[in-house]
């Protein structure tokens, strides 16, 4: 997964991103609230990771902005020391999901940072076989079937495919698929992604007739969603 994280403390953030990298996920530090708000603008994230007091707005600041130009769906963790209970009532009712009391335990950010993304992505918990419809995702060999039938893909088509199905209906940055799927190379070339999702419509028949649609959203990257009945039509 890739997390956000905003702190002033520098030396919190490293241990942030410490604690996350080793949970297998990648992260983004920040110093300033702004600098946060205008990658957001640009790129997505699938949790942040926020503190109260901040050089130039408060948490809670950020918070609300997050909800109104971000959405509901995109889980927020509090780290602070702020500790009295308005403190926590304010926090949430900005629009955090979860709030927890500096100094940081490794133990407790890991687990909270992994409930929220459980309860987040509930089709990312993964397990050997995987189902959406028609579509059935076999980790053991990673391969997938579509109504019993098998489609050779390969690796990095593979996980692209299940990144897409469990996310479907977000709204996913370029950089945000290229640092999942391809990882932080440097070298992948920009047309790489579009090559890769083209690949996938053909194998996996991912158009309107079928029920899906995968949009390249100018300036930012691609959502993968599932069509309703009438609008197949």
């Amino acid at each position: 997964m890739r997390i956000a994280a905003l702190d002033d403390d520098a030396l919190q953030l490293d241990l942030i991103k410490q604690a996350t990298l080793a949970m297998g996920h990648t992260c983004h530090t920040h110093l300033h609230g702004a600098d946060l708000l205008r990658e957001m603008r640009r790129e997505t994230f699938d949790l942040l990771i926020v503190d109260w007091h901040l050089p130039d707005m408060t948490g809670p600041d950020v918070v609300r902005w997050v909800r109104k130009n971000v959405g509901a769906q995109l889980p927020i963790l509090f780290v602070t020391h702020r500790q009295e209970e308005r403190d926590i009532i304010e926090g949430l009712g900005s629009g955090a999901d979860d709030f927890m009391v500096k100094p940081v335990r490794i133990g407790e950010l890991s687990a909270r940072v992994a409930a929220l993304l459980r309860r987040a992505y509930p089709a990312s918990a993964g397990g050997e076989i995987v189902e959406f419809g028609r579509y059935r995702f076999l980790s053991e060999t990673r391969s997938i079937e579509i109504d019993g039938v098998p489609v050779e893909l390969k690796n990095r088509e593979y996980d692209l495919a299940l990144f897409l199905f469990q996310n479907m209906g977000r709204l996913l940055s370029r950089d945000h698929l290229k640092e999942i799927i391809l990882g932080q190379v440097a070298d992948v070339m920009s047309r790489s992604l579009d090559t890769h999702i083209s690949r996938l419509r053909t194998l996996l028949d991912l158009r309107p007739s079928n029920g899906f649609i995968v949009s390249a959203v100018y300036g930012v990257g691609y959502r993968f969603e599932a069509l309703e009945t009438q609008q197949r039509a």
